[in-house]
């Protein structure tokens, strides 16, 4: 398959909310366009010696988000390839600008209802201590929608991954 942003030199970077499927959809895009994929939070913890949970309980979020404002500018100026963020990575400004200038956003959305039946099942979610899920992510969303409604495409993420990337390959193409 031709790849539909060859012409560009940038990085496509995954923004969205908790569970809504930027690694898993990510590592798929990434070996349909036969680039690297990047799982910033994984990135993160290599750097640190520690789990994003330990970070969290360890320092606090605004250190985790240090770490990961650093993370992200590293990446985005690196060789081309999928990036997945965090789902607050690109709530600090400085971040979602060099997103924006440096790779092609898109941002994956999807109902919070079916995001909160996902991560419910997920014990190493920090934001999701003692929190109930779809109070948190209704709370996430109204907060974090509007700076993700600034990434380059919106892509609905409900259906399959597989499903998903190939609306990520029909709308890049579309660019």
């Amino acid at each position: 398959m031709p790849d539909p942003v060859e012409a560009s030199v940038k990085s496509i970077a995954l923004v969205g909310l908790m569970g809504v499927g930027k690694s898993t959809i990510g590592w798929r895009l990434a070996r349909r366009l036969g680039l690297p994929f990047v799982d910033a939070d994984a990135e993160i913890e290599a750097a640190a010696g520690l789990s994003i949970a330990e970070i969290f309980d360890r320092f606090g979020e605004a250190h985790f988000r240090d770490a990961e404002r650093r993370v992200i500018a590293r990446l985005v100026v690196g060789p081309r390839h999928v990036i997945a963020t965090g789902g607050g990575a690109f709530m600090n400004e400085q971040t979602r600008a060099l997103i924006l200038a440096h790779c092609v956003a898109i941002w994956l959305d999807a109902d919070v209802e079916a995001l909160a039946e996902r991560v419910a099942r997920d014990p190493h979610r920090p934001l999701l201590k003692g929190n109930d899920p779809r109070a948190l992510l209704r709370s996430l969303a109204r907060v974090r929608n509007p700076a993700y409604a600034e990434a380059h495409l919106t892509i609905r993420s409900d259906a399959d991954p597989q499903r998903t990337v190939d609306l990520i390959l029909e709308a890049l193409a579309d660019r």
